[in-house]
């Protein structure tokens, strides 16, 4: 193996063979500018060399660093078998050379090169004295990270030097490709990655100031706050009563470019029907009687900022369509005027009702329905978020200890264990009054399971739990019912018998069991 020297005079006049490398070049650079796979420029790029520069045979090998294996990742000239036997280590071979020191190698002749391995067994049956292999390494700074190699016919008159030169910008060129790749690929990951750490982050930090609740549920209503907040979509909050719907519709605006403007609620079940669309779109001086002004409707006073219906679900089928007509045209009528005035107000909606239901059985517009169900929210019941409650405790207590002058600095474990244990059909709604009212009744500063309401008071905490077993318990209550009806029957037993709902001979069975005499429940006469 030689080091590149010039072996020959050029046999091509140097004008001609200049243009043919500068087209060459241009070419080759082209298809690699074309794509961002490389896999899909290197196989044009052999094909060009082949074209312009007389290549029998072409290789891109690269290095895996994790294996130390050089394998060919493209080939000209070269059979689908013949380029996978094409592999070889660090060192091996004419190829392995150059990746391992990082120079260029050419062989004049391949059959006088005992380092030339021939691995890929395609000169097999050739006049290997008449082959002349180059190869010079690809290299991103100071490394080695692959080879491109050559096949020519061997020729006095033709000067290898020239061709490791040509070759050696073209490794350029490609090793330029890949680092562009590389450098992409790095920021795409690194955008990615940061992407992610914000979502994270983002998540983490977000949580309205007006909602306490850290639970995986609400976590998942801050994240839609956080997604619908900054647009003008229309939003529909779902849950039941108490849930906090109207702490998400706060949320919502306040988090939103429309903060400075105003908010305006309206609760659509408070209001008459006769009232409603006087609210809603207001009216003209003399419209109905006591109409004794012009008065502007809360769509009007809401221009720019956000409007918050509560319990949609009770609006009338009339006042339905006029809603349909402002969510679809952004405009309406005041009751009493033909003078249209144009809403920019964005709707906010919340419903404790089945409106599914109510669409079904012809009580809501199904049309009304598709336009508010754009962007839905389920705000979950306490019962579903259970971690909160300890939270949402410490806040009001803490509140109505400030409310009413009282330095009530904790909840006992037991008072706790209460609140977790009951399943709180009125929501934090009803967590709040109840807190209230033991905030009230307490007397010192730790609030007791005893100042807690009846209604949360368990059998542990008011020292009555049932004695005996279930056998005994049943007993009871069935020698009670059976004394009762013998009372109201005075005595009678088939008319005993059919109260509770068992034969009269049952019935005897039942009150000989009991040691029950129904004679003494008889009135007797004067």
């Amino acid at each position: 193996m030689k080091s590149p020297v010039a072996t020959a005079a050029n046999t091509h006049p140097p004008v001609r063979r200049e243009l043919t490398e500068l087209t060459a070049l241009f070419e080759i650079s082209q298809t690699l500018d074309r794509t961002l796979d490389l896999r899909q420029a290197v196989g044009p790029v052999l094909q060009a060399m082949a074209k312009y520069l007389g290549m029998l045979r072409g290789t891109i090998a690269l290095l895996n660093r994790e294996t130390g294996e050089i394998a060919i990742e493209a080939a000209y000239g070269l059979s689908d078998s013949q380029k996978e036997r094409g592999r070889y280590k660090l060192g091996e071979g004419v190829t392995g050379k150059v990746v391992q020191t990082g120079r260029p190698a050419v062989v004049p002749r391949i059959s006088e090169e005992p380092l030339f391995l021939n691995r890929t067994g395609a000169r097999k049956g050739l006049r290997k004295k008449d082959i002349s292999f180059i190869c010079v390494p690809i290299k991103l700074g100071n490394e080695a990270i692959g080879a491109l190699s050559a096949d020519r016919v061997f020729s006095e008159g033709i000067s290898l030097e020239e061709d490791v030169r040509l070759m050696s910008i073209i490794a350029s060129l490609i090793a330029q490709a890949v680092r562009l790749r590389r450098s992409a690929q790095e920021e795409r990951e690194q955008l990615v990655e940061e992407n992610l750490r914000l979502q994270e982050e983002l998540k983490d930090r977000f949580r309205p100031a007006n909602i306490i609740g850290n639970s995986k549920a609400m976590q998942i209503v801050y994240d839609q706050i956080a997604q619908v907040a900054r647009s003008s979509t229309t939003v529909l909050l779902r849950g039941e009563t108490g849930a906090g719907k109207e702490l998400v519709a706060h949320a919502v605006h306040y988090n939103s470019d429309r903060a400075g403007k105003p908010f305006v609620k309206v609760n659509c079940a408070a209001l008459p029907e006769t009232l409603i669309e006087s609210e809603l779109f207001g009216h003209e001086k003399g419209a109905f009687t006591g109409a004794i002004a012009q008065r502007k409707g809360r769509f009007e006073l809401a221009s720019g900022g956000s409007i918050f219906l509560d319990e949609i679900g009770d609006l009338s089928a009339h006042t339905q369509i006029r809603l349909l007509r402002v969510l679809q045209e952004k405009e309406f009528e005041r009751v009493g005027s033909n003078e249209t005035i144009k809403t920019d107000a964005r709707i906010i909606t919340a419903t404790n009702r089945d409106l599914e239901s109510m669409v079904e059985q012809g009580k809501f517009r199904q049309d009304l329905y598709y336009r508010l169900n754009v962007f839905p929210i389920h705000i979950p019941p306490l019962r579903g978020r259970k971690p909160d409650i300890p939270l949402l405790a410490d806040f009001f207590v803490e509140k109505y200890s400030r409310i009413h002058h009282k330095d009530i600095k904790r909840i006992s474990t037991p008072a706790i264990d209460m609140l977790m244990s009951y399943h709180w059909p009125g929501n934090v709604r009803e967590l709040e009054n109840c807190l209230e009212r033991a905030v009230l009744v307490s007397n010192d500063d730790v609030l007791h399971g005893h100042h807690l309401p009846p209604t949360l008071q368990t059998a542990e905490a008011t020292n009555t739990q049932p004695a005996g077993n279930l056998d005994a318990t049943l007993d009871n209550i069935e020698r009670e019912m059976l004394l009762d009806a013998l009372k109201s029957a005075r005595g009678n037993m088939a008319k005993a018998a059919r109260t509770l709902g068992i034969t009269e001979r049952l019935m005897g069975l039942r009150a000989k069991k009991h040691g029950i005499d129904f004679r003494r429940f008889r009135v007797s006469r004067p």
